[in-house]
């Protein structure tokens, strides 16, 4: 899927979201399709958490 049409249906999504359950809904959706995006990432290979979590805890650096 092109990032347009992606983007799109994610923001239908998110205003569906707020319409019905109001902003503790909208920040919940919010929350769980980034966890969901992160997950994905990971399975894919796409994001290494230990790096994330070396660059967190000062281990090391990006430079």
């Amino acid at each position: 899927m092109k990032p347009t049409l992606i983007g799109a249906l994610l923001g239908a999504i998110l205003a569906w979201a707020a319409l019905a359950h109001g902003l503790g809904g909208f920040l919940l959706m919010a929350l769980f399709m980034a966890i969901g995006a992160l997950v994905a990432r990971v399975a894919g290979g796409r994001v290494d958490l230990r790096a994330i979590r070396d660059a967190l805890t000062g281990r090391r650096s990006s430079s």
